[in-house]
């Protein structure tokens, strides 16, 4: 047998088929996100193709020129034009960019980079046909390069009066169904929504002659301003004009190492911490995106920007910016100056800052879960909910040296009353971030102590009542015990402020925990799944037990005490629970509801009865 390893056939080299159609059909359809970019795209062309010839040439023809008339559509640049090599290489091979020679330099001078953007009028026209004369070759004759969604093309030479001049003409009919792109109003609003700010004179004539410039620069946040006041009416009035909303306050953006300028514009109402901010984002003066939204960290979404950069790199449609480094540190920087801001009003400004926390406090507190120095600084300023109604943490821990807090808004909400009363103090840990914040008191204001509100701590904040009163009312708390211990809860006397609450339901986390279990664990036995009842029965042993504290001091319950009718104790005992879940605010279950339901039937038929008796 022979050692020698087996010979192979070999390989034949193969190419890879491309069905141009639908490789046409697939960028120019489903790469973007609408018919409108069509538009930015011829822009972006012209643009690029004029910055190409103003680098061997300076002084050379700076414009673009969009006739919309007739139906048809028109796009006139004085950029560095094509040869018919030039054509085949660049127009007619996909993916391939004129810019991509020297990807950096195409990034810091370029719109365009994937060679693509072209393709993007097949989503409103069936041909494209490009005239185009070469600035770098004088003696080239005018290039015809007309192109069909089907993915032919042809090419011709032209005679050199069909383009006296170096640039590149682009023609467009509309495809059935996308006549109302080409309408001049219609150019006229996109080219301005696109290209405002430009660097080369830009404008649309229509069918009658009329020019509509469409450049408008520098941006309003570049220009000068005879005096701070003008300067923020006209950012005020471009924020209503073109983010639809009358700003709260305006942020300066400046990050020089990334070319990104522009300005952040405080929402006038609350939104959402989940609603993500959409930016408006230029990319060298082209309007790149009206909705990015990961140029801010996710906590500032209290503010939307508008920004001009030179550096961020878009993703291949052009919508959005890539996620990279690059952006991260953006985002950071920008994060940053939002983060200066809101400290210089704290230090200059208090009134407007306040103005701002009523509208924003969500904002500044995500924010200050995350930054010492800012909660420092915010501290006397946040507005919690406490006993004490609504202040800053600050002045709230120099009341209280121990800082109770509560798990949910309901609960914060039952107690409070109560709690006040009793000289507790509390805050209501229910909300967003805000649990978080008070819990780092103690670092912040070294002595205060922080500590999570407990039925246990509660009760010792309520006074006993006297032995004897409690004696009598034995046979009341009995009959309370034997209708509450089916709801894991225990029945106690206490005496407390506002004697308008005659009875408090206290159930801690554990407490609701075990709650839930119970109830978990009924609708597994009423939906005949015992093993899942089974475990869930396991999981009790020594669970602890809501309270319902009646509160003697109240006339009522001292009247309730001294019922000796067992049923109608029972049914009494009921209602107490019910008007006490009712003040908790928090949901039932099918339980308690049913329990609400009964009592108050069984009072109103007892005082139905008893009327009726006495009538006769």
């Amino acid at each position: 047998m022979s050692d020698a390893a087996p010979t192979r056939a070999p390989l034949d080299d193969h190419t890879f088929q491309v069905d141009l159609r639908g490789l046409v059909d697939l960028l120019s359809h489903h790469l973007y996100s609408s018919p409108r970019v069509y538009l930015r795209e011829l822009l972006q062309n012209g643009v690029d193709a004029i910055t190409a010839r103003r680098k061997a040439d300076p002084a050379a023809p700076a414009a673009i020129r969009l006739t919309a008339a007739g139906g048809t559509l028109r796009v006139e640049d004085t950029g560095v034009g094509l040869t018919e090599a030039d054509v085949h290489r660049f127009l007619a091979t996909i993916g391939r960019s004129s810019k991509r020679g020297e990807l950096e330099s195409a990034r810091r001078d370029y719109l365009g980079q994937f060679g693509i953007g072209l393709l993007a009028c097949f989503v409103v026209a069936d041909e494209i046909t490009v005239v185009t004369r070469s600035a770098a070759d004088p003696d080239a004759a005018p290039v015809e390069w007309r192109a069909g969604a089907d993915g032919r093309y042809t090419v011709r030479t032209l005679p050199n009066d069909a383009r006296p001049e170096p640039g590149t003409t682009v023609l467009l009919a509309p495809r059935r169904g996308s006549e109302e792109w080409f309408a001049a109003d219609r150019v006229v609003a996109l080219a301005r929504d696109f290209g405002a700010l430009l660097p080369y004179d830009t404008a649309v004539v229509d069918d009658a002659g009329t020019v509509h410039p469409v450049t408008d620069t520098p941006a309003v946040w570049e220009r000068g301003y005879p005096n701070p006041d003008a300067r923020r009416a006209a950012l005020a009035h471009y924020c209503d004009n073109v983010l639809g909303f009358s700003p709260l306050d305006m942020i300066d953006l400046d990050v020089p190492l990334a070319g990104v300028r522009g300005t952040a514009f405080v929402l006038p109402s609350a939104v959402s911490p989940a609603m993500r901010g959409k930016h408006r984002v230029h990319l060298k003066g082209m309007l790149l995106t009206e909705s990015a939204d990961a140029l801010l960290p996710d906590w500032a979404f209290f503010v939307r920007c508008a920004v001009d950069t030179e550096a961020l790199r878009p993703t291949a449609s052009r919508e959005n910016l890539y996620d990279d480094e690059a952006l991260a540190a953006v985002r950071d920087a920008l994060g940053a100056a939002i983060r200066d801001w809101l400290t210089g009003l704290a230090a200059r400004d208090p009134e407007r800052l306040g103005r701002f926390l009523a509208v924003h406090h969500l904002g500044v507190k995500a924010m200050a879960r995350h930054d010492d120095d800012l909660l420092d600084l915010m501290l006397p300023w946040l507005p919690f909910e406490t006993t004490d109604g609504q202040v800053g943490l600050d002045e709230f821990a120099r009341r209280h040296r121990v800082v109770h807090l509560t798990d949910s808004v309901e609960e914060f909400r039952q107690i409070a009353p109560i709690a006040a009363a009793a000289g507790l103090g509390v805050v209501n840990g229910g909300y967003t971030y805000d649990a978080d914040l008070v819990r780092r008191l103690p670092d912040l204001r070294p002595g205060t102590v922080v500590d999570s509100l407990d039925p246990d701590t509660v009760t010792a904040h309520l006074d006993p009542v006297d032995p004897s009163v409690e004696l009598a009312a034995g046979s009341f708390l009995g009959h309370a015990r034997t209708v509450l211990d089916p709801l894991s809860c225990e029945a106690s006397l206490r005496a407390f402020h506002p004697v308008t609450v005659p009875a408090l339901l206290l159930d801690g986390r554990d407490e609701r925990g075990e709650r839930a279990r119970a109830q978990a664990e009924s609708e597994a036995s009423d939906a005949g799944d015992a093993l899942w009842a089974g475990i869930l029965g396991a999981l009790r042993g020594s669970a602890p037990r809501a309270r319902l504290v009646l509160n003697h001091l109240n006339p009522l319950v001292r009247r309730v005490l001294t019922v000796g009718d067992p049923a109608l104790a029972r049914t009494t005992v009921e209602g107490l629970y019910g008007q006490a879940l009712l003040l908790s605010r928090r949901p039932l279950t099918a339980a308690e509801s049913a329990l609400l339901n009964r009592s108050f039937l069984g009072l109103l038929e007892r005082a139905v009865h008893e009327t009726a008796n006495d009538d006769k």
